[in-house]
């Protein structure tokens, strides 16, 4: 493995950028610090994988980049813009355009059909696709879920709910895809499938953040930044683990 710092693997202005970037909450009289002055870069196209134990910061690090807090003292850029800048609305319409969020548990409404689960982003996109219908299809297409497009929820397998939400995070064609220990809730052999999904994705240009716990989810990103107490303690680059999903 090479340090991250180390090794150039981008120019020009990197996709995230975090400097000193601190983040205390107050409890009662007590203040914890989550964030201890994070510096990092997150190049457009790369993929990373942020571990660290409970307590350790990585959530409330995603949190930052998601765009659903903001940093008590330092400075955040997302796309080239400061969040700690940004009104709520200038918030929702980041989170709306250029992230796509995936989560451990999967959030589906357990009475609508696949297709409608998808388009449901697109319902609050200024302005509407012209045919949402025929975006959420072809997102569920590239989730290799084209044919369960009206399936209900209790119809699918964990790992094809983790799919549909999977396609209902992209189809607001994100730059930055989050995913916050996606396959906590799924067996080793869906993971890796759910793993090598992502790994085509950033393939195909889509910047993917994972946050795990689990070390062999980790080996399937090209990045590993590790979190203790609020601070990166290591930033390394590594070869991707084989797609073995697909034997």
């Amino acid at each position: 493995m090479t340090s991250a710092a180390e090794a150039s693997h981008g120019q020009g202005r990197p996709l995230i950028a975090a400097h000193e970037v601190e983040k205390i909450y107050r409890v009662g009289d007590q203040e914890v610090r989550a964030l201890d002055g994070v510096t990092l870069e997150i190049e457009d196209g790369d993929f990373v994988a942020i571990m660290g134990a409970s307590g350790s910061g990585k959530s409330t690090l995603m949190n930052l980049i998601g765009g659903l807090d903001t940093p008590t003292s330092g400075h955040l850029e997302i796309d080239g813009r400061d969040i700690g800048q940004m009104s709520s609305d200038e918030l929702a319409a980041l989170r709306n355009k250029t992230l796509g969020f995936v989560f451990q548990q999967f959030n589906l409404l357990p009475r609508t059909k696949a297709l409608r689960q998808v388009m449901l982003p697109l319902l609050y996109a200024h302005p509407r696709p012209a045919d949402m219908e025929a975006e959420a299809r072809r997102r569920l297409e590239q989730v290799g879920l084209g044919n369960r497009v009206d399936h209900l929820p209790r119809q699918l397998s964990g790992g094809q709910q983790q799919r549909v939400a999977i396609a209902r995070a992209l189809v607001n064609a994100p730059k930055i895809l989050l995913a916050d220990e996606p396959t906590g809730a799924l067996d080793s052999r869906t993971s890796a499938e759910i793993m090598r999904l992502f790994s085509d994705l950033n393939a195909q240009g889509i910047t993917v953040i994972v946050v795990t716990h689990e070390p062999d989810i980790a080996e399937w990103a090209r990045r590993r930044i590790t979190f203790r107490d609020g601070r990166v303690i290591s930033d390394e680059r590594q070869l991707p683990r084989i797609n073995e999903a697909a034997q």
